[in-house]
């Protein structure tokens, strides 16, 4: 597999990696351009690597299910694992990055936990876990940042109290998390933070093996120890949750409410028609080009995309925020349209490594938004505070979000 880690060399010259404009969610500019023009081009990416960019529905939706393509570790590319244990493993491993019966295996295991049937089933409680949140924001007076009052803390309560992570301990893991979401942007301290994470999940699992509760992660754990699911498996899972299980739901419902925010009219639609909530979920999720092409594969093989010869370990990028906005696909795909009943968007991806948590996603932001709606039913974007973006990264969403009622 040593191939499979190395770098691409450009054959042509690479462009510049698409951001949005700044301040603002995106999409950038440039997605029109090249599905009409290059819709596979080499980018360059922002650190010390290039990649095929792909941004054509039916090219992404083709590519994130072709088993030819992996994904790397977050620790592991490019060049070697840096993060790597003794082995030679990479440490930050995912439910994304696994593969092979492992995978298949942990994918079975989790299956009921995260089925439509459980997750309807744990609706009332989201939904408590939101008020309880949305309690202590509402008691900090008539204004306030919903990015820290509400959307960083509800997806994470949810999330920790399903997996069985120790939401207590949030300030102790969030910047790692977050640096580990962030690693294929900012490589210098990779595996650092691999290490203490591996570690860490290592240490929750010694925690639910001593005093079990009723969580996902007990459950795993019995099952690695009657010999169903290696450590490795386990940890993965405990990662994905860490690392991704609750960070894109944030980014996702802090664009969202910005979005209708800035759209009065389209707010008060929602806040009055809660029948329009389903549809709504569907469409934000397919209009908010939040990730704007951070998903990285590498080919094992040579492969054509589009007359394109990509080479064994060269990066493909399947843009699934461009794709969600091909005008051949969605018709008025540039408009956000509450009450779209055609939406086949590709967000949570596809083929054996679509999103798990894909049903859960789904009803956090749309508990999320329900309550948010019955709490403040006059929620208006701040007129004496602009929200803050983080203007150098692909993954965009607002860093704050201030918010009067």
């Amino acid at each position: 597999m040593t191939d499979v880690f190395r770098g691409p060399e450009a054959e042509t010259e690479a462009e510049e990696f698409p951001l949005p404009p700044p301040g603002c969610v995106g999409p950038p500019v440039e997605y029109r351009r090249m599905r009409a023009e290059c819709p596979v081009a080499q980018v360059r990416l922002p650190f010390d690597a290039t990649g095929w960019f792909v941004t054509r529905y039916d090219d992404v939706r083709d590519l994130l299910a072709d088993r030819r393509l992996v994904r790397p570790p977050v620790d592991g590319w490019p060049g070697r694992p840096e993060g790597a244990d003794a082995d030679g493993e990479p440490l930050l491993v995912t439910m994304m990055e696994l593969d092979g019966p492992d995978h298949l295996a942990l994918r079975a295991a989790v299956s009921e936990a995260f089925s439509p049937r459980e997750i309807r089933r744990r609706r009332p409680a989201i939904r408590r876990q939101a008020e309880s949140i949305l309690d202590e924001f509402a008691g900090g007076g008539r204004a306030g940042d919903l990015v820290t009052g509400f959307a960083e803390p509800f997806p994470l309560l949810v999330v920790c109290e399903l997996a069985g992570l120790p939401y207590a301990e949030r300030h102790d893991f969030l910047a790692p998390a977050d640096a580990a979401l962030g690693a294929l942007i900012a490589q210098d301290e990779r595996a650092r933070v691999a290490a203490w994470l591996h570690e860490y999940m290592l240490e929750i699992l010694e925690r639910k093996r001593r005093e079990p509760g009723d969580d996902v992660l007990s459950d795993l754990v019995r099952r690695r120890d009657a010999g169903e699911l290696s450590t490795r498996s386990v940890v993965a899972f405990g990662l994905s949750m860490l690392v991704a299980g609750y960070r894109t739901t944030t980014m996702f419902l802090a664009n969202a409410v910005h979005q209708l925010l800035s759209r009065p009219a389209e707010f008060a639609r929602l806040r009055d028609d809660r029948t329009l909530l389903p549809r709504a979920v569907e469409e934000l999720l397919r209009f908010l080009p939040v990730m704007n092409g951070p998903v990285i594969l590498l080919a094992t093989e040579d492969i054509q995309v589009r007359g394109r010869h990509i080479r064994a370990g060269e990066a493909v990028i399947p843009v699934i925020a461009s794709a969600n906005l091909d005008e051949t696909v969605f018709e008025r795909a540039d408009e956000l349209d509450l009450g779209r009943t055609d939406n086949p968007h590709v967000a949570f991806g596809r083929g054996v490594h679509n999103c798990f948590g894909a049903h859960l996603a789904r009803a956090e932001l749309e508990v999320g938004l329900e309550a948010l709606l019955d709490r403040f039913p006059g929620l208006r974007l701040s007129d004496r505070e602009l929200p803050r973006w983080d203007d150098d990264s692909p993954a965009k969403s607002p860093l704050s979000l201030p918010v009067e009622w």
